[in-house]
């Protein structure tokens, strides 16, 4: 049977689900090429290159990015079942890896964590990151440590893998980059539905040879998201610089509306980062009768401090409505096994503390 690689389904991942529940992504085969021809149009992956397939292969990243990009130029893919620090430096040492796309825990990780000193990383010619948005602190600490290129992108399982990529002779600390190829980018007032220009913080819309076909068996969950023109209404804030580098603020549908103002949870999470005991951080809203929203932080340690030292060194770099209201030590934060934040978990278990026990 003859295959139409415009219309014909490729791949159909599902969404992460993690505010709402999955939905079947439709990926043609025209799709997944011309991604691929996206990506390495900016980061060149070559014949010799040795990379690490950290995501796993039922996620975005794994499947459409990192699988057809090596394997179209030639390349050397290790795989690992399961990410865990010590076996992944493992494998960049033992193979010689250059270079791989990871989620910011790991990034996180590589640029804080004891463990690293003990490897011989210097094989690495980049890293790319992905998944959701990294500080700039904790971006530049990994480069500074590793010694090599951290490339900051942006992508979602609706756009095949990847709408932008920071060039890698010229990232950008904090910024996602710019857009790839034959992508169209616009910046939308969330209330008015108007252009915005350079620096002006919208919604980001986008169009290009990369969005999906639709959600499978959902063409209303499809007309809300992909409109009549092709435009993708990613649901994320975000502004772009005047060198056309793009910035992530926030999920829209995720902002902290606290008396009248709104709290981004990935700038407090990007703060919390910072801070060398914290290995991971998440931010969500705790429903308040007075306030509307108060953030609370969930933190996992990898050093020594206390719930009240965190809520005073984010106190001391943000305005006073931004503020931690409180911050709860916890073992782990939730993540799915791509590692992507689940916040709606810790939303669900805030809303059941302050509704508490049922009657």
């Amino acid at each position: 049977m003859a295959v139409d690689p415009a219309r014909d389904v490729a791949v159909l991942p599902y969404s992460s689900g993690t505010t709402g529940l999955p939905k079947g992504v439709e990926l043609t085969h025209a799709n997944l090429v011309a991604n691929a021809r996206q990506v390495q149009a900016v980061v060149g992956f070559a014949a010799d290159d040795v990379v690490v397939a950290v995501a796993p292969f039922f996620h975005a990243i794994g499947l459409n990015l990192i699988l057809p990009c090596s394997l179209r130029a030639g390349a050397t893919v290790v795989t690992m079942p399961r990410f865990d620090l010590a076996g992944f430096l493992e494998l960049v040492q033992g193979h010689r890896a250059t270079c791989t796309v990871v989620v910011p825990p790991v990034i996180l990780a590589l640029a804080g964590h004891p463990l690293v000193d003990r490897y011989d990383l210097s094989s690495l010619r980049f890293l790319g990151c992905g998944g959701a948005p990294l500080g700039a602190d904790v971006e530049q600490r990994c480069a500074d440590r590793l010694g090599c290129v951290i490339a900051q992108g942006f992508g979602m399982t609706e756009g095949s893998a990847t709408f932008a990529i920071a060039p890698l002779e010229a990232p950008r600390p904090g910024s996602v980059g710019r857009l790839l190829p034959g992508t169209e980018a616009r910046i939308v007032d969330p209330e008015r539905g108007t252009d915005l220009g350079p620096g002006r913080t919208g919604e980001l819309w986008l169009r290009g040879p990369q969005v999906m076909r639709g959600y499978r068996r959902d063409p209303e969950a499809t007309a809300a998201t992909v409109d009549g023109d092709g435009w993708l209404h990613t649901g994320d804030l975000c502004h772009v610089d005047d060198d056309g580098y793009l910035f992530v603020v926030d999920r829209l549908k995720e902002l902290i509306k606290y008396k009248g103002y709104q709290v981004a949870p990935a700038e407090l999470e990007a703060l919390l980062a910072a801070h060398p005991a914290v290995a991971d951080a998440a931010v969500v809203p705790r429903p308040d009768p007075g306030a509307g929203e108060l953030p609370v932080a969930h933190v996992t340690l990898r050093g020594e401090a206390t719930a009240a030292e965190l809520q005073a060194w984010v106190a001391e770099r943000v305005a006073p409505y931004k503020r931690l209201r409180a911050v709860r030590l916890t073992d782990q934060v939730p993540r799915s096994p791509s590692g992507k934040l689940l916040r709606r978990v810790l939303v669900e278990a805030e809303r059941r503390e302050v509704a508490g026990p049922p009657s």
